[in-house]
């Protein structure tokens, strides 16, 4: 049974939920990259979880990305892994 730890966090009025990803997320064309948020936030929408599901992964050059819906940039720009992995506080599972 796959598992997946987030951050679900609420931040300058957006509630979402934060996947953190393996780098090669960001290898993966586009339209891959938006299947799989799709997927991911119908799992979290499952589990209970309400919020906007976004993806974020740090680049081979310890750069941090992500792929969100436009209205979650302003919330998203300037984090970094650690303060995603410091607000990890929920599993879920399918």
């Amino acid at each position: 049974m796959p598992s997946f730890k987030v951050a679900h966090i609420h931040r300058e009025g957006q509630e979402m939920i934060i996947f953190p990803v393996a780098a090669e997320f960001g290898q993966l064309p586009g339209m891959d990259q938006d299947r799989e948020l799709a997927f991911l936030g119908s799992q979290a929408n499952r589990a209970g979880l309400r919020g906007v599901a976004v993806v974020v992964w740090e680049t081979s050059l310890g750069q941090v990305t992500f792929r969100a819906p436009i209205a979650c940039y302003s919330c998203l720009s300037g984090i970094n892994m650690e303060y995603v992995m410091a607000n990890v506080n929920r599993e879920i599972s399918w």
